[in-house]
This record gives C-alpha cells, sequence and structure tokens, in this order.
C-alpha cells in the first residue's frame, strides 16, 4: 500500500467525493484507509465515564483505499504514485504528474 498515516489525499469515489482529508490510520488487513473529516456517521451514545453527558457523536468510519489518492499540493490535485530508488537505497514515493517526491 502506497498510502500512510499522516498523507494528505483526496477522495475519488463516493458519497464524499472531492474532499480532503489526512489519513489518521491505515488498515493494512483490510485494505482501508480513516481519513479525518470524510465518511463521518452519527452514533448515539449513552451516558458514561467519558461522555457523562451522552447524546450523538461523529466518528469517521473507514474507507477503501481504492477509493483515495495521494494529494500533490504542487499539481493541486490528486496524483498516482510512483517508487523510485535513491543512490543511498532509500525508497521513495514520486508523484506521476509533477515527478516531485512525496
Amino acid at each position: 500500500m502506497r498510502i500512510k498515516s499522516g498523507d494528505t489525499v483526496v477522495v475519488i469515489s463516493g458519497k464524499d467525493k472531492g474532499k480532503k482529508g489526512k489519513v489518521l490510520e491505515v488498515i493494512t488487513s483490510k485494505d482501508k484507509v480513516l481519513v479525518e473529516g470524510v465518511n463521518v456517521a452519527t452514533k448515539h451514545q449513552k451516558p458514561n465515564q467519558k461522555n457523562p453527558q451522552g447524546g450523538i457523536i461523529h466518528i469517521e468510519q473507514p474507507i477503501h483505499v481504492s477509493n483515495v489518492m495521494l494529494f500533490d499540493a504542487k499539481a493541486g490535485k490528486g496524483v498516482r504514485v510512483g517508487m523510485k530508488k535513491l543512490e543511498n537505497g532509500d525508497k521513495v514515493r514520486i508523484s506521476k504528474k509533477s515527478g516531485e517526491q512525496i
């Protein structure tokens, strides 16, 4: 998977198409990512120790990794990503649009 925690991504399909957000968590076993402010569900919660008042809370749900693209600030949109090996042996992600390292 070429998307990592902390990356900025753009949603390319679904009800939240076009939204940008930061990846909070990557779930590799299910090929899903948790993106901040995307795929938000409402949950009715009873009062408990953490939330003594209870009520309706909003939580992000995971979205499939195929529905997001990495956001390239230079290109200003979601881009495909390739891998490149540097001279010192490190692998880096390269934007296919601008050619810059992400």
